[in-house]
């Protein structure tokens, strides 16, 4: 009996690219995930793969995308981004499925405006819930459902280790694309680099909390980008591959200790 391993993919913008490469690694290792959890990029990438998109495709597509395939700037009100094409793209790639349709259990995180409060998203379409998780506060506008306005799930959990071990995981893998600590000083372009920046600010103190529930962290290496570098896709999914690759041996033996101790019960 093996252990069920659950992936939680961090928030990061055109960086979560390196998603792609992570689960690229572990399907030719033949390594099954079997829970997903996601917070804003990592919700959009984790929909698309629980989905059934292949990844061969999808990462075809990621070296292709163009800024303005995925940023439909508008005349400020609540954001900059209208966001409308974000979810648009996100309907096509998930097949416009429910949650009770998809391959992997997923969950996906968003931030309620008006409380506060992390919501953890587990029914309904998927691309509605993704379109929540990726509304980055003064970037894209708030995304408005079931009565209910929500902003970017990295404003309450960056990386939601702790919802996917909840899922039923018995081993935590958590992608952090956070670049604090990485000795490279942090590229600022534009207003949303400024919004990002800020925001990664206030969210280091996360990172003792999701490192509770994670078993391994794997930590591309993508200090160089910024969150709207998706023109530099091809870079970002390669750091994704190399950092899982570097995690390997230490995860083949927490899932050969695992079964092991499942054998000796």
């Amino acid at each position: 009996m093996r252990p069920k391993i659950g992936l939680a993919l961090g928030a990061g913008g055109a960086k979560g690219f390196a998603h792609i490469g992570v689960l690229k690694v572990l399907e030719e290792e033949n390594i099954p995930v079997d829970y997903i959890a996601g917070s804003s990029m990592g919700a959009a990438i984790g929909a698309v793969y629980s989905a059934g998109t292949d990844l061969d495709l999808l990462e075809k597509l990621a070296r292709e995308v163009k800024n303005h395939h995925i940023l439909d700037i508008g005349l400020p009100k609540l954001g900059l981004i209208k966001g409308k094409k974000a979810l648009a793209l996100s309907r096509l790639l998930t097949h416009n499925k429910s949650f009770d349709e998809l391959n992997i259990p997923l969950k996906v995180v968003a931030t309620d405006l008006i409380t506060g409060e992390r919501v953890v998203f587990s029914e309904g379409k998927v691309a509605d819930a993704v379109r929540a998780s990726i509304s980055v506060p003064g970037a894209i506008e708030p995304y408005s459902l079931d009565a209910r306005t929500f902003v970017d799930g990295a404003v309450t959990d960056r990386v939601p280790a702790q919802v996917v071990q909840e899922m039923g995981a018995d081993i935590v893998l958590a992608v952090d694309l956070q670049y604090f600590n990485c000795g490279i000083v942090a590229t600022i372009h534009n207003v949303y680099d400024v919004i990002m920046q800020s925001i990664e600010i206030m969210e280091r103190a996360h990172r003792n909390y999701y490192c509770e529930y994670a078993d391994i962290i794997i930590k591309p290496n993508v200090c160089e980008h910024s969150w709207t570098d998706f023109e530099e896709a091809s870079t970002i999914i390669e750091a994704g591959k190399e950092a899982c690759r570097e995690i390997l041996p230490q995860l083949r033996r927490l899932i050969d200790s695992y079964s092991i101790e499942i054998g000796e019960r």
